[in-house]
């Protein structure tokens, strides 16, 4: 395996956060990533619902997918006033107060209009709906507009409208290093996106078919994912993630990734993380566990659905998700690692599991070389 640098990772993971790709408006990305793809030389295609897919011919029967979405948090346009200004409302998980006042790109059918998300002045009295935002309540969509200077004719010739979609404006985008760590915006779910790329690179002949997916649309709803898996017959989905670091949970930051037993949408395969658990053993990379709430994935929402019989979910730390992320860049090469064995050296008998799950005993594992 040609294990990427930091260095080469970081710059992997920029140049993937400075595409645009709010859910449902993934154009921008979708080109660059068919380009890189394609270089590679695996087969590769992108299906009705927008997902993006690489398919890894494997030596025996069977097929499993990793996922990591493509689509990114942001706003979605509501309305335009006669002044110009723009009403938006939260696409995913985004909060007006994590982006702060400053630049926001409105992405037009025609053009992109960059303006200012504004939430109004401060020095207010008790008179101005501002002054609540200050002293009692967190700041909300409805609170805020962005500002363009740009009369309504002018909006609808760069064909900003209902539905447009805000991101946050590109030069604010560009990660920042700290030390081992890569700060940015959209760490979720670029950083993971930069996985497959890796294992689309170093994969050739793993045991069995394997389907690496840039989804489409997860954070509206896993439905990129959901489309491909009620189409594609599967033995197992892994979904990569960020995982969050908060004190009420196990998690500790740095180089270790995290696996998923629960979250927010029910349980994950308990053989299947054996397996993986199995594989990072091998590599010697320490695996955090932990169950988790406010939380879902493409694993998790494909299996609740009963699209995949089972998925699981790996992760790396991650410091103020759906914000200003930080993560290690060590984890995010260990879930590379971690991968790359288990695509290649974990025989798998899907079979002998859910029997030996039966019994309330572990599936079967034989390594064998790649």
């Amino acid at each position: 395996m040609d294990l990427i640098s930091d260095n080469q990772l970081f710059c992997l993971i920029e140049e993937l956060v400075l595409q645009h790709s709010p859910s449902g408006a993934e154009q921008e990305i979708d080109s660059w990533l068919l380009e890189r793809f394609a270089a590679l030389g695996q087969e590769t295609w992108q299906d009705a619902a927008g997902n993006l897919i690489v398919r890894v011919p494997g030596k025996n029967p069977g097929a499993i997918a990793i996922t990591a979405h493509k689509d990114e948090i942001g706003a979605i346009v509501k309305s335009i006033d006669n002044r110009g200004r723009v009403e938006v409302r939260k696409l995913g998980g985004a909060f007006p107060w994590v982006y702060g006042e400053g630049v926001v790109d409105l992405l037009g059918d025609h053009a992109c209009i960059s303006g200012i998300l504004s939430f109004g002045s401060r020095h207010v009295s008790h008179e101005a709906p501002q002054k609540a935002q200050q002293d009692q309540a967190s700041l909300q969509w409805q609170n805020a507009w962005v500002e363009t200077k740009c009369t309504p004719k002018e909006l609808d010739a760069a064909g900003v409208r209902p539905g447009t979609r805000m991101v946050v404006g590109k030069h604010r985008k560009r990660p920042f290093r700290l030390k081992d760590y890569i700060a940015s915006y959209t760490l979720d779910n670029k950083a993971s996106v930069a996985i497959l790329l890796e294992l689309a690179r170093n994969l050739q002949r793993p045991l069995v078919d394997v389907y690496l997916v840039a989804s489409a649309k997860e954070e509206v709803g896993a439905i990129g994912a959901l489309y491909f898996t009620q189409r594609q017959s599967l033995e197992a989905l892994i979904a990569l993630e960020i995982c969050p670091l908060a004190s009420e949970y196990p998690i500790k930051e740095g180089v270790a990734p995290v696996l998923l037993s629960q979250d927010g949408y029910g349980l994950y395969d308990e053989g299947l993380n054996g397996l993986i658990r199995q594989a990072a053993a091998r590599r010697k990379i320490p695996l955090q566990l932990a169950t988790i709430s406010g939380f879902g994935s493409d694993g998790s929402i494909a299996m609740k659905y009963g699209h995949v019989p089972r998925a699981a979910c790996l992760g790396f730390p991650t410091q103020n998700t759906h914000g200003y992320e930080i993560a290690h860049l060590g984890a995010i090469t260990h879930c590379i690692e971690i991968l790359y064995t288990f695509c290649t050296q974990v025989q798998v008998d899907y079979g002998s599991i859910q029997k030996s799950q039966l019994k309330g005993r572990w599936g079967m594992l034989d390594f064998m070389k790649g």
